[in-house]
């Protein structure tokens, strides 16, 4: 067997599915999930210890192993459910007037242009929302919008409809040179990409653990700069908010739930470092440059990527314009058991194929012949 074929056996996906979309919601290694599991029994069979008594000191454990692993101070880190939980804790935590400029792109996640569109409305602050190509010109032309108004610029790591990995620390350095808070969507960022936080240099970065990671779902981190850590608001206000005074502890407690999915993120890393991960990647960023170019040729639309240094693991390509993205991905789930993101970006009808370790050749051949019997 080949090592996906290996690495496929440890995970729970449905053997006869060809999986070709973690990058939506991840997929969960059986050791992890075992793993989580035994944390949620623990939580069963001693809640009031655990969650009294326990809970902080497991968590700082937690953020300790997590910031080895991304490359940050665990000072710096707040465990939240989701990247887009942390990044409405920012958003909604900026003071922002009317006439202010939120500077943003066309490729970013659906659910965070709906924040700044939500924060732009209650603030009357102001969207300024650039269309970027990729190419050697891309920082330029993303703060030619710049003005003296801009606030924030609000870039993806890793865009998630067009999957092309963004040049964020050249981003980042350009926005603290100019004043401007510089807050990255990393939700496609970790496990996926090599990360190092203090190196990036972003003022804030939110990161999921249970997309490339593979940590159970419902675990995720909001690294903010220790300068901008005082203005943030809390996901949720609660006891720690007012007896703690360290950022991490003062975000800890946010009322009764269920920790189990970020006890489990040190078993995800562990998980990774055990079989090898940068190898993974490796692997898998060449499948999908083989992707980029097999997908133009099947659907006779110009790759979204120019060349391979734009990609990690995932790949999108333009689907002919007559396309009903939703009934192709229908059509591939059902007729031919091939699982894959489709959706009309910017009302391009867009496929988006991820690999991960458990995928290879077989797998990329199986939608290949799929999409062109389909189209």
């Amino acid at each position: 067997m080949t090592d996906a074929r290996r690495l496929r056996e440890l995970f729970l996906l449905e053997p006869d599915v060809v999986f070709l979309n973690h990058g939506s919601f991840g997929a969960c290694p059986r050791p992890v999930f075992e793993e989580y599991q035994r944390w949620q029994l623990e939580l069963e069979r001693r809640p009031v210890e655990f969650l009294g008594d326990r809970l902080a000191g497991l968590l700082d454990d937690v953020r300790a192993e997590l910031g080895r692993y991304v490359g940050a101070d665990p000072a710096n880190l707040v465990l939240v459910p989701n990247a887009t939980a942390g990044l409405n804790m920012v958003a909604r935590s900026l003071a922002l007037a009317p006439g202010d400029e939120i500077l943003t792109t066309d490729r970013e996640y659906g659910a965070i242009d709906l924040l700044w569109q939500f924060v732009a409305g209650k603030t009357g602050a102001r969207i300024v929302r650039r269309a970027l190509t990729a190419g050697a010109g891309l920082v330029d032309d993303l703060f030619a919008g710049t003005t003296d108004r801009t606030r924030v610029v609000s870039v993806s790591h890793v865009t998630s409809a067009t999957a092309l990995v963004l040049p964020v620390g050249d981003i980042c350095r350009r926005a603290r040179d100019a004043g401007i808070l510089g807050v990255v969507d990393g939700a496609h960022g970790p496990g996926q990409v090599p990360l190092d936080l203090k190196l990036l240099g972003a003022d804030v970065y939110a990161g999921n653990c249970h997309k490339w990671l593979c940590s159970p779902k419902g675990a995720a981190f909001l690294h903010v700069r220790p300068e901008h850590q005082p203005w943030i608001e809390p996901h949720v206000l609660s006891w720690d908010w007012g007896r703690e005074e360290a950022f991490a502890a003062r975000h800890r407690w946010q009322g009764t739930r269920d920790p189990a999915a970020h006890l489990a993120v040190p078993a995800a890393i562990a998980f990774q470092d055990e079989h090898g991960w940068p190898d993974v990647r490796s692997r898998c960023h060449a499948l999908a440059d083989q992707a980029r170019r097999a997908l133009a040729e099947v659907t006779r639309q110009p790759p979204l990527a120019p060349d391979e240094t734009w990609l990690a693991q995932m790949v999108a390509t333009p689907l002919p314009q007559d396309t009903d993205a939703e009934e192709l991905k229908r059509r591939l789930r059902e007729e031919r058991r091939v699982e894959v993101a489709a959706n009309d970006w910017n009302g391009i009808p867009t496929l988006r194929a991820s690999f991960q370790g458990y995928n290879d050749e077989e797998d990329l051949g199986r939608l290949v012949a799929a999409l062109d019997e389909l189209l």
